[in-house]
């Protein structure tokens, strides 16, 4: 069982003693002096949740792009980025987190997407574990709240009282997300591994463009508009 002492120190990826991941920390914990380890994992992830948008054109097999101090410097990202910038941010706010990952099933996917996807399963979708004294949370702050609104989404929200998980169902119950196969939490997260199966996985990945933040963003937006389970 994973006990908190260990996942404070900063890492290869989770490099929560960056200079860019200690400034958005203290950017998002500004308006918060004297706050409590609750309200700063709130504030935290709120701020990672909504600063960076969801972009689900932005996976990339750059192991790069992947360290938090290099999500932090990025107007948007999809989970797996977003995952491990909010555990970084946490462990520099002295808060114990690990970076998790599952397998989910999207049964709200867009078009457009599906088809780049090949398939509505969406593998290691990234995820955080986190500690508050002795209780342990699991949260993703994948979706940001402007996204969730234009696709009929429930968004997200963690109080410190219990997770904040994909929602079974949307806002008009229709089916959303199915989590399909935990693949358990991790100190550093397994970038090699997880990019070989995104390889095997999304053969048409290496293939794609990378679209800048608001060509994807208008994309995105456009394909949830215009889906006919997004409309029904």
């Amino acid at each position: 069982m994973l006990t908190p002492g260990p996942y404070l120190t900063p890492g290869p990826y989770v490099d929560s003693d960056a200079p860019r991941v200690r400034q958005f920390t203290e950017e998002a914990l500004a308006g918060h002096p004297g706050a409590s380890a609750t309200e700063r994992a709130v504030a935290l992830f709120e701020a990672v949740r909504d600063r960076i948008r969801y972009d689900p054109y932005a996976i990339t097999l750059d192991p790069e792009a992947y360290r938090a101090s290099a999500v932090a410097a990025e107007d948007a990202a999809f989970c797996v980025p977003k995952a491990i910038l909010l555990t970084a941010c946490l462990r520099a706010a002295g808060i114990p987190a690990v970076v998790g990952f599952a397998d989910v099933r999207n049964h709200l996917n867009t078009p457009r997407l599906a088809e780049m996807m090949g398939t509505d399963l969406f593998i290691y979708h990234g995820y955080v574990r986190l500690w508050l004294g002795e209780r342990t949370f699991k949260v993703t702050p994948a979706f940001n709240s402007s996204l969730c609104a234009r696709f009929g989404v429930r968004p997200l929200v963690f109080d410190g009282t219990a997770d904040a998980l994909f929602h079974e169902y949307d806002a008009r119950d229709r089916r959303h997300m199915e989590y399909v196969r935990d693949r358990g939490t991790f100190d550093e997260p397994p970038i090699d591994e997880i990019l070989a199966a995104f390889r095997a996985t999304y053969p048409r990945l290496g293939d794609i463009a990378r679209r800048s933040a608001q060509a994807a963003d208008e994309v995105f937006a456009a394909s949830a508009a215009t889906n006919p389970r997004m409309t029904k």
